[in-house]
């Protein structure tokens, strides 16, 4: 079923809602996808309770936090400084991001290595990780007060007023943002260390509340890594310990924006060879089956669309191996395997009616200038072609018993997490989810 709601580019809703579609008054437009009249599959249907259990991987706002060790030997400017001082905060380092004389180091400190010879990412040599407050909700925070508020804080706060406690019923499961899944077959030790630790956390969960599954909920870069993390375990585990999966802001399909990015040389510590280096880099590029061959880069010389990404990444400076090895078979393959039905009651939630990035002109065919921008309609990040993937890949699925996708208007990728009205649908949709 086709979708035709908005006007690319626009910032308000444009039209009425098509007949499938249901609004609420705050402002809320979900359509049901056909396969949902079903209803959901018995042995995910436990009786719904009030305070249901409640599982969280937010967006790339988790806290991590380093160490140096005495072997660090960084070439960076005044890593050394650090040696033997203990853990300190990786990330979000607002001091650092402010102080052009920490930057050399902090982007050191945050690169990731690929080895080709183990086919797997590490940290750089020297630097050691972890993951702050896992399995509680007060790892979903920031530093920068510009941006407190953009980490599924005022989303834990809500739920909390509806009679959720952190640690007793609502649990958070924060991650490195670097790391990314990977396709079957591949090493992944970070990540299938993280799948690890929340499967303990959903059953550890589950146990505590007599038994009953959890509602599952992602936020951007968390809400791939929920889904990765439920077609990591088995259908019979799923049905077990899954009662629903809220997944907010991300499509099926990448985003233009990123590729904006690793063009850059310049910009914050996130940019150029730093952000270059991580493993989730690569994973929200503009997906072939969703893009095709529409042109996403354009210069005078040619234009690239999504089936010419690894071109687009040579002639930005990757080499040979490394768009073989990192994109051809690592990225690419897990971006097209992490979007599948999990076969578990699904709700979608995304923004529409923000400015996104459609097109990149460097006319010039200088990509470490500032292109001219084409732009249409989404959350300000991701497309709405990605959200309307979803309806195809997932809501189009004969084993998906249910699948339910929101689009709200007027709001963006963050915005979903933070503005009221957006925040309430949210919300809505949890306690939703928790009476089925």
């Amino acid at each position: 079923m086709t979708l035709h709601v908005v006007v690319a580019g626009s910032t308000s809703y444009a039209g009425q809602a098509p007949s499938q579609w249901r609004c609420s008054s705050t402002g809320c437009c979900c359509r049901l996808s056909s396969s949902s009249s079903r209803g959901p599959s018995s042995s995910a249907t436990a009786a719904a309770r009030p305070r249901r259990r409640r599982t969280s991987t937010p967006s790339c706002c988790s806290r991590a936090t380093s160490a140096a060790s005495s072997a660090r030997g960084s070439p960076a400017p005044g890593c050394g400084a650090r040696k033997g001082e203990g853990w300190f905060r990786l990330w979000e380092n607002y001091t650092a991001l402010r102080d052009p004389a920490l930057a050399p180091c902090y982007a050191d400190q945050l690169r990731l290595v690929y080895d080709p010879a183990a086919r797997d990412y590490r940290n750089v040599p020297g630097v050691e990780t972890r993951v702050v407050s896992f399995g509680t909700t007060r790892g979903f925070g920031s530093d920068n007060p510009a941006i407190k508020n953009d980490c599924m804080r005022m989303l834990v706060d809500a739920l909390e007023g509806v009679g959720y406690r952190d640690g007793e019923n609502m649990f958070g499961a924060p991650y490195d943002f670097r790391y990314a899944p990977a396709p079957p077959g591949q090493p992944n030790r970070h990540f299938s260390g993280f799948v690890s630790s929340l499967r303990r956390l959903v059953e550890r969960a589950s146990e505590r509340n007599r038994g009953r599954p959890v509602i599952l909920v992602g936020h951007s870069h968390g809400s791939i890594n929920a889904a990765a993390f439920l077609n990591q375990n088995t259908l019979r585990w799923r049905r077990r310990y899954i009662k629903h999966f809220v997944m907010t802001s991300m499509g099926a399909g990448g985003a233009v924006g990123p590729l904006k990015t690793l063009a850059s040389g310049t910009g914050d510590v996130l940019s150029g060879n730093t952000s270059r280096s991580f493993a989730s880099a690569f994973l929200t590029l503009p997906s072939p089956d969703v893009f095709g061959h529409a042109p996403l880069l354009i210069t005078r010389a040619r234009n690239y669309s999504a089936y010419d990404l690894p071109e687009f990444l040579a002639a930005i400076g990757f080499s040979d191996d490394e768009v073989a090895a990192r994109y051809r078979a690592r990225a690419l393959p897990a971006a097209l395997n992490v979007f599948r039905a999990p076969i578990v009651p699904m709700t979608c939630i995304n923004a529409i009616g923000a400015p996104t990035v459609e097109k990149l002109v460097y006319w010039d065919g200088d990509f470490s200038a500032e292109p001219e921008v084409v732009y249409g309609d989404g959350d300000g990040m991701i497309t709405l072609a990605s959200f309307l993937a979803l309806d195809t890949v997932i809501g189009g699925d004969p084993d998906q018993e249910y699948y339910k996708s929101v689009l709200i208007p007027n709001t963006t990728h963050s915005g979903i997490m933070k503005d009221g009205f957006a925040l309430q649908c949210v919300v809505t949709e949890i306690l939703e989810a928790n009476r089925r």
